[in-house]
């Protein structure tokens, strides 16, 4: 039972026990001593109304404060694992383990200088000259390559809409390309930094319908569960 409660039965109670005793001669009150019992037990019962609907709200506001700060580190934990998940990525590329080569010695250097930018952490030149990259050799074998880390450079310098937009596109020319579900992670990323949690959630249900036998499609699973 709640305090208001219990307040607003103690008022009637007593207001009771104040009426009935209008009914004893020996306690026989006036009409203006009655009228002002009724109004007293009014303003007390406004009282503890008013109470608790400011209750009510407050506890509403906390709740909602709850739910935003919820949200808020649900974010920030995707933020974190896709950051550590860029990390792994160029630490690999770096190693030598899938790094990409053409026979043109100059293509080749138009692409490992933005590549290293990347790699040292200079995502908004790394965009810029990814973005080169792709005027100067639209048709080259490494152009999904470039795309693919053009957007996850725009992700890294927090140009979330440049990086939907470039991502989605290189989806969309190639579904099929290797880098296609690995560019939808970075996307729902995305999307997540843009407080878009249906987005983010309808972008990795297409990563696990689409693309099941992908290790994105596992890492894919395990960041819909954080966002339900």
């Amino acid at each position: 039972m709640s305090l208001q409660s219990t307040s607003l039965r103690a008022a009637l109670a007593g207001a009771a026990l104040s009426l009935a005793g209008l009914a004893t001669p020996a306690h026989a009150f006036s009409d203006d001593e009655a009228r002002r019992a009724i109004l007293d037990l009014r303003q007390q019962i406004q009282q503890i109304t008013s109470q608790d609907q400011q209750a009510r709200l407050q506890l509403a506001d906390q709740i909602q404060a709850l739910q935003h700060e919820v949200t808020s580190m649900r974010g920030e934990l995707e933020k974190l694992r896709w950051e550590q998940d860029l990390e792994k990525r160029s630490t690999q590329d770096q190693s030598g383990g899938s790094h990409p080569q053409v026979g043109n010695p100059q293509e080749q250097a138009a692409y490992d200088q933005p590549m290293g930018l990347f790699r040292s952490a200079k995502y908004k030149e790394a965009a810029a000259g990814f973005g080169a990259f792709l005027q100067k050799y639209p048709n080259s074998q490494l152009a999904s390559e470039a795309r693919f880390y053009q957007g996850s450079s725009l992700y890294a310098s927090k140009n979330f809409k440049g990086a939907i937009q470039e991502l989605q596109g290189l989806v969309q020319a190639n579904p099929q390309d290797p880098r296609a579900a690995d560019a939808l992670l970075v996307v729902a990323a995305s999307q997540i930094e843009l407080n878009s949690l249906s987005g983010a959630k309808s972008t990795l249900q297409k990563i696990v319908k689409t693309y099941p036998q992908t290790s994105a499609a596992e890492t894919a699973k395990s960041r819909l569960k954080l966002l339900q």
